[in-house]
């Protein structure tokens, strides 16, 4: 059987560890960085094995919703979620731009500790998918970057600005 295809982020933030995982885990701050260029309402963020992550993303008076729920959450060192677009009532759902993208993505968080520095993997993997969801992954890879790049220079920012204060 052939290996699923991973996206993988490095990125390596001049914070301390504590502070990049505080960005993940607070709801406040999450919203100001996750999803770019739109309105995020994180609606629920329980940062346990089995709790919720539940975010809309506002946009031109639509909204989009995600939702995922974690399986393994070691302070301050991993997140492990499943994720998925989601309805409004928060249950999977297809993507409506993209119907054959993965339903369900393993989400994998790393955060390294390197000095006064926080070296950040994210792993992003179809999970339970079909064939054709996989390809529709695999096709998309190269663009995904693009959205998670945009959201890693907001959480630069906010890591900055919450390492001044």
């Amino acid at each position: 059987m052939r290996s699923l295809p991973t996206y993988v982020l490095e990125r390596t933030f001049n914070a301390p560890r504590a502070l990049v995982w505080k960005a993940w885990s607070d709801p406040k701050l999450l919203a100001r960085w996750y999803g770019p260029n739109v309105e995020t309402v994180i609606h629920k963020l329980d940062v346990v094995p089995g709790g919720l992550w539940l975010s809309e993303m506002k946009m031109g008076g639509n909204s989009s919703y995600q939702r995922a729920e974690f399986t393994e959450v070691q302070e301050p060192e991993k997140l492990v979620c499943i994720m998925s677009n989601a309805d409004d009532d928060w249950n999977i759902a297809s993507n409506p731009m993209m119907p054959d993208w993965p339903k369900t993505l393993l989400t994998v968080v790393t955060f390294k500790e390197m000095a006064d520095k926080t070296e950040m993997r994210l792993e992003w993997t179809p999970h339970d998918a079909s064939a054709a969801e996989i390809a529709c992954f695999e096709n998309a890879m190269e663009n995904i970057g693009k959205g998670w790049g945009v959201g890693m220079e907001l959480l630069a920012e906010l890591l900055a600005e919450l390492a001044a204060a």
